[in-house]
């Protein structure tokens, strides 16, 4: 029986039972693609993220790799947020990614600015996804790779949403973003992936690589505050810089112990 270190964060999370958990379990070496995924199925999580050291990469520290309980995903937010909470150990750590780049995570104040790409969008419509969205968005939008975000009138119609997972299920691992004004902050989101089994993500960074820019042009300013109203919740202060975009946000470590193989 072998063991591997397992710690699980709330990310985004400003006290514990907040924000989005995390699975981090730093490896020796990679373990083969089916043990990764049967590990994150156990662990039963929106992602678990998975690091192995790069002592010889000189642009990272760690190559990094997350999975939710039913496949591996190109980009997860605060999984890397998590990531760096437990692996840091100066003001800063860099990630090496197999799609997103190199991510980085540093320290701000009393939590953590993370650095994501930006990604812009193009007006699209998406009946068959508003369908299982539900409710009546008043535009859409679409990205290559499987984005899609939903402009809603106001924050009630958001929190109003009850979505049709099955139907949505059926379109694949599609991401959904539902967006409005809202009231306590510049913006409010949720966030669904039922194709890629989370029917709804409690806090989603990559989610605000796309709602970063997008609000930013409307609102007309770079520095914006965010709230995703899910179950848990969880406050996100989200910066416009070039082609990236800085999350900011605090993490709780609620779970350490080992994995047992």
């Amino acid at each position: 029986m072998s063991s591997l270190p397992f710690t699980q964060v709330d990310a985004f999370a400003d006290a514990p039972f907040t924000g989005n958990p995390a699975a981090v379990m730093p490896l020796d070496a990679w373990l083969d693609d089916e043990t990764l995924q049967a590990i994150a199925q156990e662990n039963n999580l929106s992602e678990t993220a998975f690091t192995v050291s790069t002592p010889d990469d000189p642009d990272a520290d760690y190559a990094l790799r997350w999975f939710t309980p039913t496949l591996e995903v190109k980009l997860c937010g605060h999984a890397t947020l998590a990531s760096g909470h437990v692996l840091m150990e100066g003001d800063a750590v860099r990630f090496r990614t197999r799609h997103a780049g190199i991510l980085s995570v540093s320290r701000a104040g009393q939590g953590y600015a993370l650095s994501l790409p930006a990604w812009t969008m193009t007006p699209r419509d998406l009946p068959d996804l508003s369908e299982g969205l539900g409710g009546a968005p008043i535009e859409s939008h679409w990205r290559d790779g499987g984005y899609s975000l939903f402009l809603f009138p106001d924050e009630a119609a958001v929190r109003a949403l009850s979505p049709d997972f099955a139907a949505l299920r059926s379109h694949g691992d599609v991401m959904l973003i539902a967006t409005a004004p809202g009231t306590d902050s510049d913006i409010v989101s949720r966030v669904f992936v039922p194709g890629g089994g989370v029917d709804e993500d409690p806090v989603t960074g990559s989610a605000h690589c796309l709602l970063t820019p997008f609000w930013a042009e409307r609102l007309g300013k770079t520095q914006i505050s965010a709230e995703q109203a899910s179950a848990r919740g969880g406050r996100l202060g989200c910066a416009l810089e070039g082609d990236r975009v800085m999350l900011t946000g605090a993490c709780r470590t609620v779970i350490e112990g080992r994995f047992l193989l």
